[in-house]
């Protein structure tokens, strides 16, 4: 053996013998024996244990308790295979504008995501508008995880209902409408979806409060502190029974861009939507009610001009042609008190009435007039038929081709926004800042004079006035519904012959 071999020999042999050393020295002082390289370890000794056999309460010492917690999961097996998860998809298109003033289209895919809850036999799901509206693509998950596509049958925007039909033979297991009419304050409800699109959730609460309001056309929901989070909109809100008594449409979130919830959600009751879905079913459509008025709010001027000594109502400004409302004989400027028996407080409540009422039921309306209270009967018409009326009798307004500043000239008007001392005072419109002498505004119009509206049209702003007042006054005879000296008053603007 050659001498550098012995070398390294040898310095391998003290390597390994410095190393075990090392190691056993190591060990001694831990005082446990743990094997070189990480093998091996100490011998466990099995712990002794002993886990409680017998429950902190027996069942049967808990009474209500035990079958309350049984009645729950027995309502929970019945209703949430009546629930459905909807997938919504769709491309949007998008105008863009570049520096150059250019603009083009991009296409852009949507995704959404609700709820619904099975209706029929035949398959029909409710949901609401907002969950499908402007997708081109609906997948419906059934409870057991079959997933179909599904038609959209027709939907209420106002009351944000839709109806789809589930592309399938079922069978299909719906679940019953309940009267929310019926429904109290403090009852104990669930709401059932797929909250962030988790699946079948159920949550339980109660209904926190009755007729509250979004908006002037979505009023009378539900509140409840049932727990409800994106997702669950289109879900049922049920009963004890088991019963729809609201379909879940919106929650409070003070923070818009991540709403979650805060212990208050909305329901629209299940009244109404069992009314829109006969509808949609039968016409493809909503019936809605039509009176054939326009209204304005009781704001203080009004109120004084027409020395109305009340505090609620609504007041009539216009009653448009071969209406219910001219029929009835209703007259511009009447206080409606009441409808059917139910006092009025604002207009938007009057508006939500009236669009609920039955297509030929005849209504009972209680009207302050000049002093008086008289009953005035109308027979309510649909909606659609009132608004073809509306449309032809303001087509000839819509083809002037009139040019709108000679009109304006011709007039010889000039008007202002309302200042923040006026708005205050609760008053609603735009004010005559000058008249022009010799032209038509000065045989009619004062400064001052406080104009609420154009024909049956409500002006909030001087730019608002004046498109509606140069549209109309081309061809046809212009009424201005005005507040002077605290009184109210109709004065009629000719028409402005060729513009001029």
């Amino acid at each position: 053996m050659n001498t550098p071999l012995r070398r390294f020999l040898t310095l391998t042999l003290v390597f390994i013998a410095a190393f075990g050393a090392v190691t056993a020295v190591r060990v001694w002082q831990s005082g446990a024996w743990v094997a070189p390289f990480g093998q091996g370890g100490t011998e466990h000794t099995p712990e002794n244990y002993t886990l409680q056999d017998r429950a902190a309460l027996d069942p049967g010492d808990l009474g209500l308790l035990a079958r309350l917690n049984e009645e729950y999961a027995k309502l929970t097996r019945a209703v949430v295979p009546s629930v459905v998860s909807i997938d919504t998809a769709g491309v949007r298109t998008e105008r863009l504008r570049d520096t150059l003033g250019r603009t083009r289209e991009r296409r852009r895919p949507t995704q959404g995501q609700g709820s619904g809850v099975i209706v029929t036999h035949e398959g029909h799901v409710v949901t609401n508008h907002h969950v499908v509206a402007g997708q081109q693509r609906i997948r419906v998950t059934l409870h057991g995880g079959a997933a179909h596509n599904a038609t959209l049958v027709g939907y209420d925007r106002l009351l944000d209902i839709a109806v789809l039909k589930i592309d399938s033979n079922g069978p299909f297991t719906p679940l019953k409408f309940g009267d929310s009419s019926e429904a109290e304050v403090g009852q104990m409800v669930f709401a059932v979806g797929s909250p962030f699109g988790l699946g079948e959730t159920v949550t339980q609460g109660i209904i926190s409060a009755k007729e509250r309001s979004l908006s002037d056309n979505q009023r009378d929901l539900f509140q409840t502190d049932a727990a409800i989070n994106p997702g669950n909109s289109g879900g049922p809100l049920v009963n004890l029974r088991g019963e729809i008594i609201g379909i879940n449409v919106a929650i409070y979130s003070a923070d818009r861009a991540n709403p979650g919830f805060m212990g208050v959600g909305f329901s629209i009751p299940s009244n109404d939507v069992r009314d829109t879905l006969f509808q949609i079913l039968d016409r493809g459509r909503p019936t809605r009610g039509y009176l054939g008025v326009e209204m304005y709010e009781l704001d203080p001027s009004v109120r004084s001009a027409l020395r109305y000594p009340g505090e609620h109502g609504a007041v009539v400004l216009a009653v448009l042609p071969d209406s219910p409302a001219m029929e009835a004989g209703l007259r511009p400027w009447d206080v409606i008190l009441s409808y059917n028996g139910e006092e009025i407080h604002h207009t938007g409540q009057l508006i939500s009435l009236v669009q609920r009422t039955r297509v030929g039921d005849e209504v009972q309306m209680r009207v302050w007039r000049q002093g008086e209270e008289i009953e005035i009967h109308a027979t309510i018409i649909d909606s659609e038929d009132g608004a073809r009326a509306a449309e032809a009798d303001g087509a000839e307004a819509e083809q002037s081709g009139a040019d709108p500043a000679t009109v304006l000239r011709a007039i010889g008007m000039l008007v202002r926004n309302l200042d923040a001392r006026e708005r205050r005072r609760g008053l609603r419109g735009i004010v005559v800042s000058r008249v022009e002498e010799g032209k038509i505004a000065d045989r009619h119009l004062r400064e001052g004079d406080l104009i609420v509206a154009v024909n049956a049209n409500r002006v909030e702003s001087a730019g608002d006035f004046l498109i509606h007042l140069a549209a109309s006054a081309a061809t046809r005879e212009t009424t201005l519904h005005i507040i002077r000296d605290g009184r109210a008053m109709r004065v009629a603007l000719p028409v402005v012959a060729n513009g001029g």
